[in-house]
């Protein structure tokens, strides 16, 4: 998926066979790790800024790290910046999760981060992406705007009452329900499954659905996932790399003490 003229993104590969793209989140700023993960069979991976231990250094050496595998690398920034998704798409990131967004505005600011002039605001600089890529800078010029994914953090409560005019955004690709924050700013933190967060997360589906956007979220076991496909989710979080080591390493541990 890396050569001219092929669908570069992972992601938008399985959107166009109405299949639901799966996906990690890398928290370490390892190279190691980013090069297993990537070749663990995920559509999507998120090198995450906002919450861990990662610089533009990182970013670049991990997204550069999954090279070779049919992954997507997409990058979590700390902020709805332009000059924060900047240098990560110009590492190769192929999308952008730009947290808390609460507005139309501020969906929009996302998007034209993510894209060249005309349709956005982003600068001029890919030498690296293009080689990642393993194209030439018109080339990957032209695909740049087409294959970048923009996703917007549904996790707070304004952007609960303004889901419907977030989730029309032109160019907005994903709509994803955090359910932490999202509990925490309706006053529920620690507890994503309270009533209120419930019929909020309910509320955001249901305007997600009637629009263009994909609707993403968390699925933290496979019943879930397959129960969040069959209600129209099409973008999962299945998890982190510790997460993902934790749940592997108390498997074998429970089958070998017969916890």
């Amino acid at each position: 998926m890396e050569g001219p003229g092929e669908r570069l993104s992972r992601v938008r590969a399985a959107w166009s066979r109405n299949e639901a793209a799966l996906g990690a989140v890398l928290t370490m700023p390892s190279i190691q790790m980013a090069q297993a993960i990537a070749r663990m069979g995920f559509d999507w991976v998120v090198v995450d800024m906002e919450h861990y231990p990662m610089d533009t250094r990182d970013v670049h050496e991990t997204i550069a790290a999954m090279a070779g595998a049919d992954v997507t690398p997409l990058v979590r920034v700390h902020w709805n910046e332009h000059w924060l998704a900047k240098p990560a798409l110009d590492a190769g990131a192929l999308g952008i999760v730009f947290p808390m967004i609460r507005n139309r505005d501020e969906a929009e600011a996302a998007v034209a981060a993510v894209r060249y002039p005309p349709e956005g605001v982003r600068g001029w600089g890919p030498t690296y992406a293009q080689l990642r890529w393993n194209l030439g800078l018109e080339e990957y010029a032209r695909l740049a705007n087409e294959e970048i994914v923009t996703v917007a953090l549904i996790e707070h409560g304004d952007a609960v009452r303004n889901i419907r005019a977030i989730a029309e955004t032109p160019g907005l690709d994903v709509a994803f329900i955090a359910p932490s924050d999202l509990a925490a700013t309706l006053g529920h933190l620690g507890d994503p499954q309270h009533p209120e967060v419930r019929e909020a997360v309910a509320e955001i589906e249901r305007a997600v659905l009637e629009t263009d956007a994909v609707l993403g979220g968390v699925a933290l076991s496979p019943e879930a996932a397959t129960q969040m496909i069959e209600r129209g989710y099409r973008f999962l979080n299945l998890g982190a790399d510790i997460s993902l080591l934790r749940n592997a390493a108390s498997t074998l541990l429970d089958s070998i003490r017969g916890d």
